[in-house]
């Protein structure tokens, strides 16, 4: 009926099957008229209004500029318009026009009146549309407008040919005037195709898209990553630097995602607040009830409901738990004490878009995967059917071409919307965990450390990333199954189900290896964490090391838990290998349970070439989703752990904003009114019931004891405590100085500035004021020196004087001064007091509050309150609370008494001797934390740049004898040794491969090879085999199979399918010894290197590089190396099985391989230089963000104070920004390379198809099916081929670094033929002959030519000023530095000349700093043993320790904590003397603690010294004249020289350098008399 109406309408037949069923097949011309006219036509217009809105709307584009593009665009629309109008006028012209001949009855068929018509208007529409686009703000082009040319194009072209053909055999044109017609708009049409694929970029956007090209991308550029090129082949030329990365659009920005994120967080977590009270009310109506119901048990009721009376085991069992979970810290009181689930809802809310686009390409991908094993199937058909038509065939291969085209560019469509969606959902939690931290209570902040905060940041936000990358898999892999499934029971019917089963199987076995595996990865975690947490103890203790000669001890140590960890990683080794052993069986396994069970249940089933390659291609499609769901569904349950702690973190309580009342009526500055704070909500409040009230411009001194709430105080002010009563309220703006000092990565400028303008006179004033200038003269940038993590180059008093220097600068109204002189030495302090704090200081006009120790500022202050026990006792002014004889004068008689003793030993005034405090290292890793973070924290310090190395900045403060031109030098030389180190670039060299095959060992690495070759040779006989059997059919057709042939058959292919299994496990087995071998190795040369470096080495490397080493890079060869070599191994096996299996079959594919190797090889280089750079990037920028975080979360209460938050945000919105810039080119070059690769896959595909067709003649089915599936699968092993190229290239850069610190030079050697006899040194003389040192060959000297004679049990003191070179004599003689010229004689060997662990096993230093290890005290004082337990109790005897070592539990087994933290200074002070004691050497070196010992123990070290050590020659290096006014010599150094050297009376008469000294330090003739 339908077809009738049509032809009628066209006037000729509509359709009719003898058109196709010739050599010349050709489509009708009503056909052609009608559906193909109608198809371009609907798509159009279906889509035009989205384009015509944007010409209702009034738009803010320039609309006044025209390109020339746009009028060609135009022009070329408007003259196809007039090609239909002609079209219709010839019509007419024809019907009703004036004709010679007798008007004809027959008028023109409908079509030649509707069809320009419909044209007409159409071209119309199209002249909106273009003009709609370009009114559209940042549009370059139009999809829909290309997509519409092309399909009318492509459709237009049928006619195209019909009619040339009509007019060819004819050999005359019928109906000249349409025939030109057709041509004249076919040719426009053509140019209007081109037109739309240019880019027509508005003027605005001209510049933007120089920096972010993707902006004026056209439609064909944006599906195929065009517009990427330019960055690629940067890349290739040069190693691409943070600077050539492009501009992020507006949508992929920090501010924009976090803003959109932020807004439907707010209301989801309303909402989740308001369920989370419903919920607790009803708990709490519950557990009333039940407390009335069950009075009688003394469980646990709430949590357990009413099934515990019946059962009291389960009861019993609950206590228990209930007690375990009570010992971890009580931290989970209830299971879900937060607003929960409302995360993801968040997170979908905000990416929705994204979301379902991506879901839609996914779709579209699925469902063209199973087009292919179709259009395989008519193929097959094809070959074996003679007598089909040629152009069939062509069909079909260029059907299979075209399907797979769609489907890569579906694919990486959707590829690109999920990264980038993982990438966003990264950035929103990572920006929304910065803004919640920001604003946290104290409660929240308390329950999670910095580390683990930090680790919400990276590891939860990345977990995420991970997840959402494939989160459509899970709606996609059920559905790829089902259709799989459905298709494959159309080939073999029920015998499907036998394979399914053995996929079946194989999943719940894998899901069991994996739990078992993660087992293993656990117990190996805890393993690296605890040899990480000793070699970042001996890296950070290595000096000790080398003096003690310790170091064999603590190699041991390592070397065993390594050992343990090989053994760990063997088994993980062995369980993958049987994992891949399933997994590499499984398509075997399945095709033979399959093929066999078909063959088998009936002798009319017989297996045709169609049914078999159908079948395994649907099967290959199969194993995907099935391997992909246990992984992504294990991955969503380790997300639903970090969604739990995202959730409690972002959804905890913020810092009530309404603590402190910002009054402008109030008249006085600060005032309290009778307020009691706490830290926690529930708990007792620490200040009771204070009252203050300071009036403007006073200076308000806060003292107390120890603990009496002072700086609590402080944080009450800032609005940092809970309010429990009464109010603060603040007129005016605040700055605030902590207790601790907190300076931000930044230069020394930028942390004084803290964001508020620079100018430079105010700067001056403040330097000066704040005793900066002698500082800023050392460093080598002066104030643009960048200052490391944590100011790690900079003393203790250094950073308090910046912190003070940046509250002065901020021009506050108010100053809360937390005991900022404490850290500063007693001179520096009072200089800090009289310009800056006190009445003629630079704040003379503000109010200012200080809490403070020191009591010799307290007279001049104008007003004292006085804190006991968290309340104010009395407030008052200096003199009249003197006489009231409170509190105060107690305070003032305690803290008095220490006073004068100190001021005697403030003598040399060394940059601040006082900041001793070593920066206590140890507050960076918390000793428990995980893995994670003590290997992000020294990665944090590695990057911040510009650290002169730690060592050496640490000695230059403390032992005050480094000349500081040398620093500044070290710091310079230190910059280009760090820059030079952060970034690898450029190919590997292929000497590292082989160094690793070499570790792995020759033997192991050719026989891998060779097994997975034969695996290889074997997988391909079998689908030869099968490509032979599936030939019977043919040979059988119309006969019965004989039986034996079929199970001979199904024998050989099942046997070829184990054979292959076992072989893949049989590599991987020996692969996984190899590994092991190669990480043995590794480690242990680097571990035995890094101990024989001479000393320079650490002093100018930061400890974290070296930590690096051992902890990411051995990391990486451990795990990463052995598995991307694997499969680097098997995806090259598989693409050249692939290629010579389809030569086999069509030898004509040879001729395409070389050109298609050709460009593989191309796209392969320019990709790998550019990705490999772009995952550098990535990683540099991305500790930036987690180090600022660190920052941010130790300074809260600064920031806040200063209420800065505003601009901490922006730049962390900038620092995640930066870190996207190499992100999202990441992601683009991954479906750059992928969409190249996929095209270059499909054409190897197309051509197998058209060398098939055109040889068919001498083809067998079988062999065409196999080449053809094989050709389907090379796609994915040629993408998976170069990413394993280049992520094995990433990977083996870690050999190279471990290689590079394996190959560093050594110091001497630690033993030595040269042997010095057993008692040596017996007398312990000492002689220096013109010894002339320097710490590096380009260095200059630091010991001019020392000449002079020690006797035997001389007591020498060694004194000089800062830089005179004291330290480095200690160094020279335990050969921590060599000599440069001249020799030591030490009871007249030349030390030179033996090992150095007979030199430093025979002389003793008691260092300046107390080092210990962790592990028992036992071992802390003799790691070799070579005491009994009598010796060591009498050394504790002597050195006071004996009777706090035997009230320990554990005894001699106490278990030190890292670095010694549960002792106290003095406790570690003593056990180095102990260590002495043990060593009964003749020589000893004291190297005089300056500040970190109290005067107490001093007193005990010293007098231990004088009795136990009478017999020995001790060299003491002072920094107090008093320790050393009783030795028998003074040596005076100045500068690398020996001034005088004689005993301390001589030397006082002298009138010299001692003289000057001596009276600078107050030691007067009287005392050294006295002594």
């Amino acid at each position: 009926m339908c077809a009738a109406a049509l032809e009628q309408y066209c006037g000729s037949t509509f359709w009719n099957a003898s058109y196709l069923d010739k050599e010349d097949p050709d489509l009708p011309i009503c056909l052609e008229q009608t559906v193909l006219v109608w198809i371009p036509l609907g798509f159009l217009w279906l889509c035009a209004p989205r384009h015509l809105v944007s010409l209702c709307r009034r738009t803010r584009v320039n609309t006044k500029h025209l390109s020339k593009l746009y009028l060609s665009k135009q022009l070329v629309v408007s003259l196809l318009l007039l090609t239909a109008i002609a079209a219709l006028a010839v019509t007419l012209g024809e019907d009703y026009g004036p004709s010679k001949d007798p008007p004809s009855t027959v008028k023109s068929p409908g079509v030649f009146y509707t069809n320009p018509i419909l044209f007409a208007v159409t071209w119309i529409l199209l002249l909106l549309c273009q003009e709609g686009v370009r009114r559209r703000e940042g549009a370059v082009d139009s999809a829909i407008l290309f997509l519409f040319w092309l399909l009318l194009v492509l459709c237009n072209i049928f006619p195209f040919q019909t009619l040339i053909r009509e007019a060819l055999k004819q050999g005359a044109v019928n109906d000249v005037p349409r025939f030109c017609l057709f041509y004249i708009s076919f040719g426009l049409q053509l140019i209007a195709l081109i037109l739309s694929a240019v880019a027509d970029i508005p003027v605005e956007l001209r510049e933007l898209a120089k920096k972010n090209p993707e902006i004026g991308a056209v439609f064909l550029s944006r599906i195929t990553f065009n517009w990427f090129n330019s960055m690629v082949v940067k890349g290739y030329k040069q190693p691409l630097v943070q600077e050539d990365m492009w501009e992020l659009n507006e949508a992929e920005s920090t501010a924009y995602i976090n803003q959109r994120f932020q807004y439907f967080m707010q209301s989801e977590l309303d909402s989740a607040r308001v369920r989370f009270q419903n919920k607790l009310k009803n708990k709490r109506d519950k557990n009333r009830d039940m407390a009335q119901e069950e009075t009688f048990q003394n469980g646990p009721s709430d949590s357990l409901g009413k099934g515990v009376s019946r059962d009291g085991l389960m009861m019993e069992e609950r206590g228990n738990k209930d007690d375990e979970k009570k010992k971890k810290k009580n931290k989970k009181k209830e299971e879900e004490n937060y607003p929960n689930s409302w995360l993801i809802t968040t997170i979908y809310e905000t990416f929705k878009g994204i979301l379902f686009e991506s879901a839609f390409f996914k779709l579209l991908q699925d469902v063209l995967a199973f087009v292919s094993p179709q259009l395989l199937k008519m193929m097959i058909s094809f070959t074996q059917d003679t007598s089909s038509y040629a152009w069939e065939g062509y069909l079909y291969a260029v059907l299979l071409l075209v399907v797979a085209i769609l489907q890569s560019l579906f694919l990486q469509q959707y590829f690109q919307r999920c990264f980038v969606l993982g990438m966003k959902v990264r950035t929103a939690i990572m920006a929304a965990v910065y803004k919640k931290a920001l604003v946290v209570s104290n409660d929240t902040r308390k329950e999670s450390t910095v580390g683990e905060t930090v680790n919400l940041m990276s590891a939860d936000a990345q977990r995420f990333n991970d997840v959402t990358n494939f989160i459509h898999l899970l709606w996609s892999c059920p559905l790829q199954i089902i259709l799989s499934i459905v298709f494959l029971w159309i080939e073999l019917g029920p015998s499907v189900l036998a394979g399914l089963a053995v996929m079946g199987l194989m999943v719940p076995i894998n899901g069991l290896l994996a739990t078992k595996a993660r087992k293993l990865q656990v117990e190996n975690m805890k393993f690296k964490d605890k040899r990480l947490k000793i070699m970042n103890e001996i890296l950070n203790g290595i000096k000790i090391l080398k003096l003690y000669a310790w170091e064999p001890s603590f190699q041991a140590q390592v070397e065993d838990i390594r050992g343990q960890e090989l053994k760990v990683m063997r088994k993980f080794a062995y369980l993958t290998s049987v994992s891949t052993f399933i997994f590499s069986c499984a398509p075997a396994l399945v095709s033979l349970a399959t093929f066999s069970v078909f063959v088998g249940v009936s002798s009319e089933n017989v297996l045709t070439a169609e049914k078999a390659f159908t079948s395994i291609s649907l099967f290959n499609i199969l194993r995907f989703p099935l391997a992909m769901l246990p992984m992504l569904i294990a991955a969503i349950v380790q997300t639903t752990v970090s969604k739990k702690r995202l959730e409690k973190f972002l959804g905890g309580e913020d810092l009530a904003s309404d603590i402190v009342r910002h009054d402008p009526s109030f008249k006085s500055a600060v005032s309290v009114c009778d307020g009691s704070f706490a830290w926690e909500k529930e708990a007792q409040p620490l200040l009771r019931n204070v009252s203050l009230d300071i009036k403007p411009g006073r200076l308000v001194a806060v003292v107390g004891a120890v603990g009496s709430g002072k700086s609590s105080l402080m944080s009450a002010v800032l609005g940092e405590m809970h309010c429990t009563k009464g109010f603060v309220n603040i007129k005016g703006s605040l700055a605030f100085v902590p207790q601790q000092a907190w300076i931000q990565n930044a230069t020394l400028r930028d942390n004084i500035l803290f964001g508020s303008p620079h100018e430079d006179k105010r700067l001056q004033e403040v330097v000066e004021a704040c005793a900066l200038v002698p500082d800023l003269e050392l460093l080598p940038g002066g104030d643009l020196t960048e200052i490391g993590e944590k100011g790690i180059n900079l003393s203790g008093g250094q950073k308090q004087r910046v912190s003070l220097a940046r509250a002065a600068y901020s021009q506050a109204d108010i100053y809360l001064l937390d005991d900022p002189l404490s850290a500063v030495d007693s001179h520096v302090g009072k200089h800090l007091f009289d310009k800056v704090l006190g009445p003629k200081g630079i704040l003379k006009n503000k109010t200012r509050i200080l809490v403070t120790h020191g009591v010799n500022f307290l007279p001049y202050v104008d007003e004292i309150v006085v804190l006991v026990d968290g309340v104010v006792s009395e407030v008052g002014s200096y003199n009249s609370l003197r006489v009231s004889r409170g509190a105060f004068s107690e305070f003032l008689d305690t803290y008095a008494k220490e006073q004068s003793n100190h001021t005697h030993s403030e003598s040399d005034h060394c940059q601040d001797t006082a900041d001793l405090e070593l920066i206590p290292e140890r507050e960076d890793t918390q000793p428990d934390s995980p893995l994670e973070d003590s290997v992000s924290f020294t990665l944090k310090r590695e990057n911040s740049i510009r650290r002169s190395q730690r060592h050496g900045s640490v000695r230059i403060r403390k032992n005050c004898s480094i000349r500081t031109p040398e620093g500044a030098d070290e710091s310079k030389a230190g910059q280009r040794l760090i820059e030079k180190e952060t970034m690898e670039t450029g190919q590997v060299k292929f000497s590292v491969y082989l160094q690793y095959l070499r570790a792995m060992g020759w033997g192991y690495s050719i026989m891998v090879f060779v097994v997975y070759f034969i695996q290889n040779i074997a997988f391909i006989g079998q689908n030869l085999w099968l490509s032979d059997w599936t030939n019977d059919a043919v040979e059988y057709s119309n006969k019965t199979y004989p039986a034996s042939k079929r199970d001979t058959r199904v024998g050989v292919f099942g046997a070829l399918g184990v054979a292959q299994g076992l072989f893949v496990f049989l590599g991987t087995l020996l692969m996984a010894n190899a590994s092991v071998n190669a990480s043995c190795i590794l480690h242990s040369r680097l571990l035995n290197n890094i101990l024989r470096v001479p000393m320079v080495f650490f002093d100018t490397t930061p400890i974290g590089r070296v930590v690096n080493r051992f902890a990411k890079d051995i990391f990486t060869v451990d795990e990463a190396i052995p598995l991307s070599f694997r499969s680097w191994l098997l995806c090259l096996l598989g693409v050249l099985g692939t290629l010579f299996v389809i030569c086999l079959a069509t030898p004509f594919f040879t001729l395409v391989i070389l050109p298609l190797a050709l460009i593989y090889y191309f796209v392969q280089r320019f990709y790998v230089a550019t990705s490999r750079q772009l995952r550098r990037l990535d990683s540099v920028s991305r500790s930036p963000i987690y180090s600022h975080f660190g920052e941010t979360v130790s300074g809260l209460s600064v920031i806040r104070a200063y209420g800065h938050q505003e601009r901490f945000l922006k730049h962390n919105e900038i620092t995640i920004d930066e870190n996207l810039k190499s992100v999202y080119p990441w992601i683009v070059s991954n479906r750059w390379l992928a969409i190249r690769l996929e095209f270059l896959g499909n054409l190897v595909v197309f051509f197998s198809a058209l060398f098939a067709v055109i040889s068919r003649e001498t083809l067998d089915s079988g062999l065409v099916g196999l080449s053809i599936s094989y050709a389907l699968n090379v796609t994915q092993t040629l993408n998976w081929l170069v990413r394993m190229t280049s992520e094995l290239e990433t990977n083996i850069v870690a050999v190279e670094r471990v290689s590079e610190y394996s190959e560093l030079e050594n110091e001497a050697k630690w033993v030595t033929d040269n042997q010095p006899p057993e008692k040596w040194p017996e007398a312990g003389s000492l002689q220096f002959e013109n010894y002339k040192v320097r710490y590096r060959p380009e260095l200059d000297l630091v010991l001019h030519g020392i000449t002079c004679e020690i006797d035997s049990t001389e007591k020498i003191g060694i004194v000089g000023r800062t830089g005179a070179g004291k330290s480095s004599l200690t160094s020279c003689l335990f050969r921590i530095i060599e000599a440069a010229e001249g020799r030591i004689l030490v009871d007249g060997v030349d030390i030179s000349t033996i090992g150095l662990h007979d030199l430093r096993n025979r002389l003793t230093i008691i260092p300046q700093d107390p080092v210990l290890f962790s592990g028992t005290l036992r071992m802390n004082l003799d790691p070799f043993d070579r005491f009994s337990d009598e010796e060591i109790w009498s050394v504790l005897e002597l050195s006071h320790l004996k009777d706090y070592v035997a009230g320990l539990k554990e005894q001699l087994q106490h278990e030190v904590a890292e670095g010694g933290e549960n002792l106290s200074v003095g406790q570690r002070q003593l056990l180095c003397l102990a260590r002495a004691l043990l060593r009964k050497s003749r020589i000893l070196i004291l190297d005089e603690a300056t500040a970190a010992v109290d005067l107490e123990t001093d007193n005990l070290i010293q007098n231990t010294i004088r009795s136990e050590f009478s017999h020995c020659t001790v060299l003491t290096i002072a920094h107090r004249l008093h320790s050393i006014m009783d030795s028998s010599r003074v040596m005076v150094l100045d500068a690398g020289k020996i001034v005088e050297f004689d005993s301390p009376t001589k030397l006082l008469e002298k009138q010299g350098h001692f003289f000057a000294m001596a009276k600078d330090a107050g030691v007067t003739r009287e005392e050294i008399t006295a002594l």
